[in-house]
């Protein structure tokens, strides 16, 4: 099996487009959660998202807009990003090595161009209209995002999209690493994006009880993993993707190696389809050491799933102890969607890629607002404040679904 280098990271998000926004937003527990107005028929109404500040233009030309959805242009700029760090921004920088059929795509969403469906729905029934958009099925179809970014930069190789939900692309980078490892391909283009901020994925969620309230101490604050005080999650949008690379070519190029992804696994709980189980999470996380040949305490920081639901956040906890036993007590965690909130098939990459960060920086991101901890969630969650990791070798990130899908990634020091 092939060693793994991860030579690219891209980023758009409620905290900052690019890593390092990104990841100063992180390491300063600045907040990108906001009360977002929307117009719907019974009256507006303020709704708590991770909005992004995104204007389309100066990135695509009106005609290629015509066919790309809010999620396939996020995706499509953390994408550029990822490329560009990785060298291989265009075909015509790729080495002669390097040939398009052995360079793929794999991507995560939950719910693919979920704004242009609720833009048919609106015209179809409140709207009246005879008929809809010529490009409606192409914006909305969920593996819109892997065509576009195959498409932008002439990728031949595998592709495929992975929708389980909140674990959707930390599935994909997985699903990429297993590509390149087995030999299937060289280098693999992978990650997700999101944009559920419309009316009627908005009301959907709220129908199911579990979004955040708007907190006393501002809107900015509402999302509290682990906090005694949480009150549910956050909607957000965004994208993260990663370019990975078989080793020996990345060294062979001369590409400046950020990361060795080294652990994935994957797992279902089998138990509810709302309600998460600790023992298939733990069973995810086992596998992930035991696909990197580590042990438990090799870990040196954990981005944890932390929805900051009730049930979410205690079950996550029950599953960090049980996978880690006694080294669970002294492993440093944190939830960094207390910033920008929960990017659903995004958020597995995104996480990933703050992991990442940290472990570059020797810098551990913190859990925002973290002022009450709930008694029942008792690990090491880096409350409030960034933590200095000198020496930091190995990050695993979690990634936990509605339908009980887990997925877990580790990633060591180059």
């Amino acid at each position: 099996m092939r060693r793994v280098a991860i030579t690219g990271l891209g980023v758009v998000s409620a905290i900052g487009t690019g890593t390092a926004a990104f990841f100063e937003s992180l390491l300063a527990a600045r907040s990108g959660i906001r009360l977002v107005d929307m117009a719907f028929p019974t009256g507006a109404e303020s709704i708590l998202a991770g909005a992004i500040d995104f204007d389309p233009d100066p990135h695509f030309s009106r005609s290629r807009l015509m066919s790309m959805d809010r999620v396939s242009q996020l995706a499509l700029v953390a994408g550029r990003e990822a490329m560009a760090q990785a060298g291989l921004g265009s075909p015509a920088a790729w080495p002669a090595s390097m040939a398009p059929e052995r360079f793929g795509v794999c991507m995560g969403t939950g719910s693919g161009g979920a704004g242009s469906t609720d833009q048919a729905y609106t015209a179809l029934l409140e709207q009246k209209a005879a008929r809809l958009r010529p490009m409606t099925v192409v914006l909305a179809m969920s593996n819109a995002i892997a065509a576009h970014t195959a498409i932008e930069f002439g990728l031949k190789g595998p592709s495929s999209t992975i929708s389980n939900a909140c674990a959707s692309s930390a599935n994909a980078i997985g699903e990429a690493f297993r590509q390149i490892r087995h030999g299937y391909a060289d280098v693999m283009l992978a990650g997700g994006a999101e944009a559920p901020l419309n009316r009627g994925t908005a009301k959907a969620w709220q129908a199911m009880q579990t979004l955040a309230t708007p907190h006393a101490n501002g809107a900015e604050t509402s999302c509290r993993p682990f906090s005694k005080d949480r009150s549910g999650l956050v909607l957000a949008e965004g994208a993260a993707m990663l370019v990975l690379e078989a080793w020996d070519s990345a060294k062979a190029r001369g590409a400046n190696i950020l990361a060795e992804l080294v652990g994935y696994a994957s797992s279902t709980d089998a138990h509810h389809l709302t309600q998460p189980e600790p023992h298939g999470q733990a069973q995810a996380i086992k596998l992930a050491l035991a696909d990197a040949g580590l042990q438990a305490g090799a870990i040196g920081y954990l981005n944890a799933h932390g929805t900051a639901t009730d049930i979410g956040d205690v079950v996550e906890t029950r599953a960090i102890k049980l996978a880690f036993e006694g080294a669970a007590a002294h492993l440093p965690v944190s939830s960094s969607k207390a910033l920008h909130g929960h990017a659903m098939g995004a958020a597995g990459a995104m996480e990933f890629i703050a992991s990442l960060l940290a472990l570059r920086a020797g810098k551990l991101p913190p859990t925002a607002f973290l002022e009450h901890p709930d008694p029942r969630c008792d690990l090491d969650y880096i409350p409030l404040i960034a933590r200095d990791c000198p020496g930091l070798e190995v990050v695993m990130s979690n990634s936990f679904a509605f339908g009980g899908s887990n997925a877990v990634l580790i990633a060591k020091a180059a």
